[in-house]
């Protein structure tokens, strides 16, 4: 039977004992080891290894002795408790082997757990699980993790004291990184936070993580709102360098702009309209936003985004102008406006 994404957190937890076997399957290989390894534990327990009740092989393996499979079923272990025949990196290739030994599944055999890479909706290997009585089969997605997957992420790392703010900031970060990276960034903040006795901030979450282009743009545009001009041609080149083109610049920067001028627009002022912004923002980036908010006020803001509507429009029309040369000035006159201002 297939198992929806909605019910697969809570079987990965506690999948039935009874089942024929388990299919996880999915482009993220990290993520689908990590729910397989969740699944075996929770099946045969921390000893069930060292019990040698779990049987562990290769697709490769099968493709030479399709018999190991109906083998690792039946054989027993000196020690008593449920076993687990374990099977990676499974293909379609192998589909007859599968569909033989399930069939062949009797109660007190050791449940199949297989995985594979991306598999597609007609294939041979899902359609096994899927089509038998008590084998399931599930796919896992770039799908951001649910609220509870994040808690039991926390707790597992041993962030027993977490700030409000900096679980919504673990939040937001879910929403925006591969799973794979966020489940490393709560790894690192555990073992960051593994001899303070404060509790998590959201200086701590940014601190751990990953930097990536988008955390060297929002760099760059708060430069150019605090109106550092000297700075702004290396950060571009480092852009540049990353594969960021200057059509995404312009957007980015647009996309900043129009949240400060929503910020500045708000009749009870900018402390007041960046607690009206959703997704919500936290930390040293808030504080920023509300000061650069504060300081341009709407009139500027205007005259800033009509600037960047201009430069996007000689971006994508047929002008022979240097795209690279159409950002940077428009940067550098953006950071001058807002130095004008402070002025």
């Amino acid at each position: 039977m297939k198992l929806f994404s909605k019910d697969a957190p809570s079987y990965f937890r506690k999948p039935d004992p009874a089942a024929a076997g388990l299919l996880i399957y999915g482009e993220d290989g990290m993520q689908v080891a990590m729910r397989r390894k969740q699944v075996i534990d929770a099946l045969i327990g921390p000893n069930g290894e060292t019990e040698m009740r779990l049987t562990r092989m290769q697709g490769a393996d099968l493709r030479k002795d399709g018999a190991l499979l109906s083998d690792a079923m039946r054989a027993q272990s000196f020690f008593p408790g449920p076993r687990v025949a374990f099977v990676e990196d499974a293909t379609d290739g192998l589909a007859p082997i599968f569909a033989a030994a399930l069939a062949e599944w009797q109660t007190g055999d050791a449940q199949v757990i297989v995985t594979a890479g991306q598999l597609a909706s007609k294939s041979a290997l899902r359609k096994i699980f899927e089509g038998h009585r008590t084998a399931r089969s599930v796919g896992l997605y770039d799908n951001p993790p649910e609220p509870q997957e994040i808690d039991e992420m926390i707790a597992r790392a041993g962030l027993t004291r977490m700030s409000r703010d900096a679980r919504s900031a673990l939040a937001a970060l879910s929403r925006s990184i591969d799973p794979g990276d966020f489940r490393q960034t709560i790894e690192k903040l555990g073992l960051y936070m593994v001899s303070e006795s404060t509790e998590v901030s959201v200086e701590d979450v940014a601190a751990c993580a990953p930097q990536s282009a988008e955390a060297e743009l929002d760099t760059l545009l708060a430069i150019v709102a605090e109106g550092q001009t000297p700075q702004i041609a290396d950060i571009l080149r480092r852009l540049y360098a990353q594969g960021t083109n200057p059509v995404t610049l312009c957007i980015g920067a647009m996309r900043h702009f129009r949240t400060l001028h929503k910020v500045a627009s708000d009749p009870g002022g900018a402390a007041a309209g960046i607690e009206r912004l959703r997704p919500p923002i936290y930390g040293d980036r808030r504080d920023a936003m509300v000061r650069q908010a504060g300081s341009w006020g709407r009139d500027r803001l205007e005259k800033a985004l009509s600037l960047l509507i201009e430069t996007d429009l000689q971006l994508r029309s047929a002008s022979t102008a240097p795209q690279h040369a159409l950002v940077e000035r428009a940067l550098i006159r953006l950071a001058m406006i807002g130095r004008q201002g402070r002025g």
